[in-house]
């Protein structure tokens, strides 16, 4: 029996030291040549929005860096730093446990916290923060209940720094929830059986084996909330607190020259350099692949014990603050509106319109990400790796610059293109495609390419290979992607405003409408349809998730 022990302590520790990958091989010509060209034109594709920056820059001279360089805008540029620090960290915090809770526990109800959980990504940001102000704000609603219950006549100030982390961490932490879900269903349970073997605990488990394995895709993850904060402007206007894309915009709005705004921008897309550094410096080389297409098992599932009600309440508390007290303050707006006597707008044109911009939106996103993610994953080096980082510049930047971007070049070169869906489809792609290729990227390093040599040597093709074999294999980050891909397109506001054909109006836009206008009951039923509509895919993805046992 000892030796029976020694011996299955040793195929265990060979197996928890065998995850690093060995040097990835080198895929046939012709499939590298057609990988590079079209990983090739999606840079470029990326890279017009700063092209756009730099011509507008370089025509007025040093003197649009003036505004750069003022202390005021140096001061705004720290808070910046410091909220997208902030923000992240609470983010990766929150999502972590929600993911592994709801993938690998007993969570009662833990499909349907899977699915909630996930849809505060579907409120925009300005809706979001207009929402919590009105409810938990110092005259708020929940201040005019406890007032009648207990005396209280203000509750503390929401405004500034805590409003904006509070509600940027609530509509943000989902990116990093759903990358990180689909790492962990794709998670060999091997690892921990052989870790569990050699006598470590629950905990230390974690730490060692299931944490190193989660790290792509909580990178991937944090890397969008951090680029998602440096771009945001609804949340931190409504909550008073000056970031630089705030400086940005205003400068757009006031100046008839944007040059200025111009080098501001481009200030902005040097942040999203830094963070990229960061994000590189932070991660270490090994990376982590199972050596099955599919676990050998289904992923044994963890009893939390005493521990399931603390669980439940927090899961209970996250999607009560991140979406039950949005959804109700709009249900309130709503049936106000109605017996009041409101007449309300047509519905049904702005959201066959959203739902059609946003699918297909997905699919051309999906499908300028999986050049890039597998060259980064399969043919690592110097230049797969800034292919792939250039396709983060234009998620960093807001939607207002990509927009003015493209009508310049639409303008001035391809006038057939401007002011059609085409065009909003590719401002579409150029912010959101990090999303796609963070959660793919994500899947694929957990694909070991011994699978795909396989499918090779028994004489398959390489479309073939990559139809039957890596495809499947990844589907939780594509399915993820996409999803994140179509939440947030169905959001966006200023890319469509501009971009969009003549009378092209969307659930996004026609929240707006009623919102500038201060007719909050009309924005209440866009919004709360703009939230039902969100849900459904990625309710189905998140049950086709479960159903398939991955």
């Amino acid at each position: 029996m000892a030796e029976i022990t020694l011996i299955r302590r040793h195929r265990a520790r060979a197996l928890f030291r065998g995850t690093r990958l060995r040097r990835v091989p080198r895929p046939t010509t012709w499939l590298s040549l057609i990988l590079w060209g079209m990983a090739a034109v999606v840079a470029g594709a990326v890279l017009l929005p700063t092209t756009y920056l730099l011509i507008r820059t370089l025509d007025a001279g040093t003197a649009a860096w003036a505004p750069v360089f003022q202390a005021r805008t140096l001061r705004i540029l720290g808070r910046t730093i410091w909220l997208a620090m902030t923000v992240t960290a609470t983010s990766a915090a929150i999502a972590v446990p929600l993911a592994w809770l709801t993938v690998r526990t007993d969570l009662p109800l833990r499909r349907m916290w899977a699915v909630l959980t996930a849809l505060p990504l579907v409120i925009p940001s300005y809706v979001g923060a207009y929402l919590v102000v009105a409810a938990l704000g110092p005259r708020g609603m929940v201040q005019q209940w406890l007032e009648g219950l207990f005396g209280i006549s203000r509750l503390p100030d929401i405004y500034g720094f805590p409003g904006a982390l509070l509600v940027l961490t609530l509509l943000s932490y989902p990116y990093t929830l759903l990358i990180v879900r689909a790492a962990l269903l794709r998670m060999d349970p091997a690892l921990e059986e052989a870790s569990r073997s050699l006598g470590y605990g629950p905990w230390v488990t974690f730490w060692r084996v299931t944490l190193p394995q989660l790290r792509p895709a909580l990178a991937a993850g944090s890397l969008l909330v951090a680029l998602y904060t440096l771009r945001d402007f609804g949340a931190v206007s409504i909550m008073r607190y000056n970031t630089f894309t705030r400086v940005i915009y205003i400068q757009y709005q006031s100046s008839f020259d944007r040059a200025a705004a111009a080098a501001l921008a481009l200030v902005l897309v040097a942040m999203t350099l830094g963070v990229l550094a960061l994000e590189v410096h932070t991660q270490q080389r090994a990376r982590y692949a199972r050596s099955t297409g599919r676990t050998a098992r289904a992923q044994p599932v963890i009893r939390l014990g005493r521990w399931r009600w603390p669980a439940l309440l927090f899961c209970a508390t996250v999607v009560g603050v991140a979406l039950v007290v949005p959804a109700g303050v709009l249900l309130y707006w709503l049936v106000r509106g109605v017996r009041t006597g409101q007449q309300f707008v047509p519905l049904w044109v702005a959201t066959r319109n959203s739902i059609l911009a946003s699918g297909l939106a997905a699919v051309a996103t999906l499908m300028a990400a999986l050049p890039v993610a597998i060259l980064n994953v399969r043919r690592p080096g110097r230049l797969s790796h800034v292919l792939e980082r250039i396709t983060y510049t234009g998620f960093a930047l807001p939607g207002v610059v990509i927009a003015l971007a493209l009508v310049f070049f639409g303008a001035h070169y391809a006038r057939p293109l401007y002011q059609t869906l085409p065009m909003l489809i590719l401002a579409y792609v150029l912010l959101f495609l990090p999303q796609a290729v963070g959660a793919v990227r994500a899947s694929l390093l957990q694909v070991h390419p011994s699978l795909e040599e396989t499918a090779r040597s028994l004489g398959r093709r390489p479309w073939q290979v990559f139809t039957t074999i890596t495809v499947p294999l990844v589907w939780p980050g594509i399915a993820a992607g996409a999803g994140l891909v179509f939440l947030t397109t169905m959001k966006e506001l200023p890319a469509t405003l501009i971009l969009g054909p003549l009378g092209f109006k969307t659930l996004a836009t026609t929240v707006w409408s009623a919102v500038s206008e201060a007719f909050f009951a009309q924005a209440a039923a866009p919004a709360l349809l703009l939230i039902l509509v969100s849900s459904l895919p990625i309710a189905l993805f998140i049950l086709k998730e479960h159903r398939e046992g991955i």
